[in-house]
């Protein structure tokens, strides 16, 4: 919360030095800077923006384990939806991250499963001889199948990931490299673009992600089978939700199934810890919002966009406080659960629309920024006001 407070009070500062009294004058044309060696070019922007949004949508992602006998194809779309997801509200994904993390750690506790054994279970890693998932509470209260799952090694566990501490600090470095350029271009009271504003919105939620998600395998492609099961083959296959069952477990955390699939939800069946995450997918989503706020003094190309940049910006910081509060107050009044998860449901219906309105909003709008960006745009940060023997 302190990095928001303090990046929103830099760009604040940073770009209310130029007056907005006439937007398509106070812009001069792009390219205005000479020199090589303090100058960015429009293409340097644009990279580098891409280069986080990247890092932040498909690297930092950790999908579950697919199932079984999907193309490589498949595996792409797959990966392909989840990186859409993180582009239109990266706050589901901080819930989802969230929601593995804790149900891993008490999975580990009441199961006594090492940290890896539960966040691979919540992922989705371990089925039976027959291809079937391990995936629920109800299955691992088998006390042969909990020894089973307790005497694969962890290293074996490891083995299966794609990638590594090493390959994950890059992508990580490359976030963190963003902000301190953005931060300090805020200092010296050089113009941070629309499009950079967006991407270190992007960087800040994702920071959450990968330390949320940093012992969890990347890109497993295949379960461990860890033998047959004992399980009736009737409480195997209600692990098959609906569509709806499993947008509500895999985005919201709850599920109308009694068989709560932790591959996809990863959470144990604790009614008021599914509820206290409710509250995190709107904390983390006014978080996002807020750092989009931080523009709101930047000179726009016209006084229209300035306006849609303002509105969408408090759209996407107000509804989920208002998603956020509500829950509160109603657990304030009455302590029925059920009272809680309606609360929500309501705002996240009628709201939906508009959110999702207000992100494409500010997807497009830093993009058309391009065609016209003040001249402190192009000035690079002068690194050694902070390093002098650079």
């Amino acid at each position: 919360m302190l990095l928001i407070i303090l990046a929103i009070q830099l760009l604040s500062k940073g770009s209310s030095a130029a007056p907005l009294v006439n937007p398509l004058n106070a812009r001069p044309s792009t390219g205005s800077c000479d020199d090589i060696n303090t100058c960015r070019t429009l293409f340097n922007v644009v990279c580098s923006c891409l280069a986080t949004v990247f890092a932040c949508t498909w690297v930092s992602l950790h999908p579950n384990v697919p199932p079984p006998g999907q193309s490589r194809l498949q595996l792409f779309w797959r990966r392909l939806k989840l990186m859409l997801i993180a582009v239109i509200a990266p706050e589901i994904m901080v819930g989802f991250a969230a929601r593995q993390r804790l149900g891993a750690h008490i999975l580990s506790k009441e199961f006594k499963f090492s940290a890896t054994h539960g966040i691979f279970f919540c992922m989705g890693g371990f089925v039976s001889s027959a291809g079937l998932p391990i995936a629920t509470i109800k299955q691992l209260e088998d006390p042969a199948l909990q020894e089973i799952i307790r005497n694969i090694n962890e290293e074996d566990i490891r083995d299966r990931s794609k990638g590594d501490a090493l390959s994950k600090g890059v992508a990580l470095l490359q976030v963190l490299w963003f902000t301190v350029q953005c931060f300090a271009r805020a200092h010296q009271h050089l113009a941070v673009t629309q499009l950079e504003v967006a991407t270190l919105a992007f960087a800040v939620v994702n920071i959450f992600i990968w330390l949320l998600w940093w012992n969890k395998p990347l890109n497993v492609r295949r379960p461990i089978v860890i033998g047959p099961h004992t399980s009736p083959p009737g409480a195997i296959m209600s692990v098959q939700l609906s569509p709806y069952d499993r947008f509500l477990t895999a985005i919201f955390g709850f599920s109308t199934n009694e068989y709560h699939p932790l591959a996809s939800a990863s959470v144990p069946s604790d009614d008021w810890l599914e509820a206290g995450f409710l509250f995190i997918v709107p904390l983390v989503g006014a978080v996002f919002g807020a750092v989009h706020c931080a523009a709101w003094n930047t000179i726009f190309p016209t006084p229209a966009e300035m306006w849609i940049w303002r509105i969408s910006s408090l759209v996407i910081a107000t509804i989920p406080g208002l998603t956020l509060l509500l829950p509160l107050i109603t657990v304030v009044i009455t302590d029925q659960l059920e009272s809680v998860l309606a609360a929500v449901g309501v705002i996240v219906i009628l709201t939906s629309p508009i959110y999702i309105a207000a992100r494409l909003v500010l997807v497009v709008l830093p993009l058309a920024d391009l065609r016209s960006l003040p001249a402190s745009a192009f000035i690079d940060v002068n690194w050694r006001i902070y390093i002098p023997h650079l």
